[in-house]
This record gives structure tokens, C-alpha cells and sequence, in this order.
């Protein structure tokens, strides 16, 4: 058993933590819910030995201990997978895998040995992995994997996963949540972070809820309800939207036998006033498709028309001219800078521009103005402009690239994993966000992994399978069943 005894952490003013105790028993499925900086990660990254608690005590089996570093926690047994993935794109699922602590032969690292443990923990858990396969070479779902397998060949007992199903397909996130139900059964714990009320449900023994920075009441899932458990998360009833009828207008996108790196003859069409669903298997075109369109991907034939202009070559400087906004679906490494403050963040792209800049320099003022007018009226917590980008929580750090990026008054908005790692009342503001631009006459590409995000917003549906696009469904001919057998390749089967 570990307990969590009154623990406090303050970041500057902000308040991660208030007095938040909690048990964790062995072999339990522990859910932890809540949203974006409730305290969840901070918690558990304080368990982990990443914080240090300003107070309060940490103890395994009722012994106080004081866990200094991750390496401490991980001799304690406690591993955890990270909502940003902590591998090295460079180095082999293998090499990664036995980081810090590889098997040596003589003075070198004993690869072959290593493939072969790293091999059959891969077995142990049904992960169909290739020691040998460079990282880079993964999709997002198998990098995933390589983490939880890292963290298992380490021999932990209490296993943290970090919004795990966020890039996840449900299939993925079915095979996943059937691992921990096996390795919960043979004794290991599992603390579960999510947004995602119904795979908590699903998933947990037990769930344990927080609300800025404390936690607030502790539930069994046959006890309560999604609608329930929303309303203790945010303090309200949970916010639902509806989708009103479109309204196309002239087409702001459109695309003609395009090939790239990764696409084969992808022909679609976008019009103003409309949102166009992708969806598909993870790895099967879709990030290809986005940045294409958004110029950080060349295509080698076919034709490309943007904002009613025919482009032979495009840049993401002439795309954001023609009026195409970008939220990429990695928003650490693609749409902010970790080292940048929050108002630095907020005018890139932009910086040369009002309310940014004055002539040739930055207007200071103007920009820590809109920052705060931006962070406010999107909750990003805290509302601080001077802070590091990548001090923010993950949702966090998202609601800041779409405020961002919709500020631009677009004509075609991209977005790819919009809600990623949101909670249930930011994922909700982000898609009437959408839906709002799509009245105001924007064209909006949404590419997601979750099925039932593009089935709520979507008047038209895409479906992608090996680079090409394959079926195209009508709002009203959305069939959850045979878009799923397209997704598969299945179809006709």
C-alpha cells in the first residue's frame, strides 16, 4: 500500500496541490480524474520524485519515505508513462527500453541480449514491437507501447499512465486497458490519468477526484455516472453541445490526385461553412494529409487549390498568407516552443504583426494585452504571460495553441487531435469553438483518433486507409459500424 498523507506543492503563487491525501492499495486499477491543472499530473509526478512536496509525507506500507528523485520512486517500484513521451527517437525500441540500466558484455552493452528481454516482455504483454525498429519509425499508438514496456522491464509494481489513450485508436485503447486488467490481476498497480469518463468507468476499481489542486470525493464505478462524475470534476453541470445544419459555401480546399511521401491519389473537397472529418487508422496518411495542406510536407503531383488559389509549392509562411491555420496533433514539439513564455508563444506567426509589433518592433504592451485577453477568455491555467510555455499542463498548453491559431480569423482551419488531453468542459469549449468557426463561414479539416469526436462534428466524413482515401460519408449516412470496417480495410469483407 502506498499512501499520499496532506501533501502541498505551490509553483510560484499557483497552488498545484491543497492538502491532498490518498491510498493506494496493491493491485488495485486507481483512476484519477479531474481538470486540466486540477493537480493530477502534480500528484503524481510528486509520487514519482520529479516534485518535491513543499509539505505532507509520502509512505510504502506505512513507511515514511522521502523520494528525491524518479530514481528513488522507480526503487520503490513506481514507474510512469508520461502524457509527452520520454524516448529517443534515434535509438531502437530495444535501446530504449534498456536506457539507464542496460546488460553488458564486458564493457559494451550486450545488444543481442537486450533484444532478446526486450522481446519477450513484448510477448508477455501481446505487443506485436520490433526490438529493432528505430523509434522515429513508429506510429504515435507504438511508441506508446515502447513506453509501457520500458517502464515494465524496470520490474515496477505501481504503474502511472498519463492520459495513455489520448493517441490511442479505440482498438489501441481496448488492447490497452486489457494489458492492465492482466497485469492488475497478477498483482501490479495501476494509476490511471484521463480525461475520458467512460473508459474510467470502465477501467478503474475505484476513482479518485480532484478539483483545483484538492481532492473532492472518491467513487466506485458501479456508484456513479459520466454525468456525475463531470459534474464533481468542473463544480457544475457538464456543458453539451449540438450541431446545427451547414451551410456550405465556395470550396477553400481542395485536393486532386495528390501524392506525397505517405499519400497515393487523395482526392476531397472543403468548403467554407463546413467541417470535413479524416478518420482512420493511426499511421495511415492522416498527418500527411494536414501537412501538406498546411505546407511542411511537399507533394510530388496532383493538384493542391487553397483558398481558391491553385499552388504549386506551398510554405507554412504562404499558407498562414492564404489564411490556413495549423493545431498540429503533437503541440509540444510542433506548435509552441517549451522555452518560450506564454505571450512569446501566443504572437508566433504573428509577431510581425498588431497587436504584436509596432513597425519593426514588438509592441510589449499590445502583446501582454491580447495574451491575457487570449488566456482568459480560453481558461488556460494559470493566466500567467511571463510563464515558461512548457511549465503549462498538457491541456493547458492546448487550449493556448487553439486560442491562438483561431485568433487568426482563418479561412481554412486544420486541426489535428484538437481535444487532446482536454477534460471534458475544455473539450467541449474547443468544439463549439469549432463549430462557432464554421458558422462565421471557415472550412475546418478535422483530423482526430477518436471516432466518436469526428462522428459529433463532422457534416462530411473522410475515411483514410493506407495513404488513400477510400470512402466519404454524408452527415446523414454516418454508419459507426461500416466506417469502422473501412478504417480496417474490411469493407467488402
Amino acid at each position: 500500500m502506498i499512501e499520499l498523507a496532506h501533501l502541498t506543492k505551490q509553483f510560484g503563487g499557483v497552488t498545484a496541490l491543497d492538502d491532498v491525501s490518498l491510498r493506494i492499495d496493491a493491485g488495485e486499477r486507481l483512476a484519477l480524474v479531474g481538470e486540466n491543472g486540477a493537480g493530477k499530473s502534480s500528484l503524481m509526478n510528486v509520487l514519482y520524485g520529479l516534485y518535491q512536496p513543499d509539505s505532507g509525507t509520502i509512505s510504502f506500507d506505512g513507511v515514511p519515505t522521502r523520494l528525491r528523485t524518479p530514481a528513488a520512486a522507480l526503487a520503490r517500484g513506481v514507474g510512469m508513462v508520461h502524457q509527452h513521451f520520454t524516448l529517443v527517437p534515434t535509438l531502437s525500441v530495444a535501446e530504449n527500453v534498456v536506457l539507464g540500466h542496460e546488460p553488458r558484455r564486458g564493457l559494451g552493452l550486450d545488444l543481442s541480449r537486450a533484444r532478446t528481454e526486450v522481446a519477450a516482455t513484448c510477448a508477455s504483454l501481446g505487443f506485436e514491437l520490433d526490438p529493432r525498429a528505430l523509434v522515429s519509425s513508429l506510429t504515435v499508438g507504438s511508441q506508446q507501447k515502447v513506453e509501457i514496456v520500458k517502464a515494465l522491464h524496470r520490474g515496477v509494481k505501481t504503474l502511472v499512465l498519463d492520459e495513455p489513450t489520448a493517441v490511442l485508436t479505440p482498438q489501441e485503447a481496448t488492447e490497452l486497458f486489457a494489458v492492465t486488467r492482466t497485469l492488475s490481476e497478477r498483482g501490479l498497480t495501476v494509476i490511471l490519468i484521463s480525461h475520458k469518463l467512460k473508459e474510467v468507468l470502465t477501467f478503474a476499481t475505484r476513482i479518485a477526484v480532484m478539483r483545483r489542486g484538492r481532492k473532492v470525493t472518491e467513487v466506485s464505478p458501479q456508484g456513479t455516472t459520466p454525468e456525475a462524475l463531470a459534474e464533481a470534476m468542473i463544480g457544475r453541470a457538464a456543458p453539451v453541445g449540438s450541431h446545427a445544419p451547414a451551410t456550405p459555401g465556395p470550396v477553400v480546399l481542395s485536393l486532386h490526385q495528390v501524392c506525397s511521401q505517405g499519400l497515393v491519389d487523395v482526392s476531397l473537397e472543403l468548403r467554407a461553412g463546413e467541417i470535413l472529418g479524416i478518420a482512420g487508422v493511426d499511421g495511415n496518411g492522416q498527418r500527411e494529409l494536414t501537412e501538406v495542406v498546411t505546407g511542411l510536407r511537399p507533394f510530388t503531383s496532383g493538384v493542391l487549390t487553397v483558398a481558391g488559389q491553385r499552388v504549386d509549392r506551398l510554405d507554412p509562411a504562404r499558407a498562414r498568407a492564404l489564411g490556413v491555420a495549423h493545431v498540429p496533433e503533437d503541440r509540444l514539439r510542433r506548435a509552441l516552443v517549451a522555452d518560450l513564455t506564454v505571450e512569446e508563444n501566443v504572437s508566433l506567426g504573428r509577431h510581425t504583426q498588431p497587436p504584436f509589433a509596432k513597425g519593426p518592433r514588438i509592441d510589449f504592451a499590445g502583446r501582454r494585452a491580447r495574451t491575457l485577453e487570449l488566456v482568459n477568455a480560453n481558461d488556460v491555467r494559470p493566466p500567467t504571460p511571463t510563464l515558461r510555455g512548457g511549465a503549462l499542463s498538457g491541456g493547458n498548453q492546448q487550449k493556448l495553441v487553439v486560442a491562438r491559431e483561431l485568433d487568426a480569423k482563418p479561412k481554412l482551419l486544420v486541426v489535428n487531435q484538437p481535444t487532446r488531453g482536454l477534460d471534458i468542459a475544455a473539450v467541449e469549449a474547443v468544439r463549439e469553438r469549432l463549430r462557432a468557426q464554421r458558422l462565421e463561414g471557415c472550412g475546418v479539416l478535422l483530423v482526430s483518433l477518436d471516432l466518436d469526436e469526428v462522428l459529433a462534428l463532422a457534416d462530411r466524413l473522410v475515411v483514410f486507409a493506407r495513404g488513400r482515401a477510400v470512402a466519404t460519408f454524408e452527415r446523414a449516412t454516418f454508419d459507426e459500424r461500416l466506417i469502422g470496417q473501412h478504417m480496417l480495410g474490411v469493407a467488402h469483407a
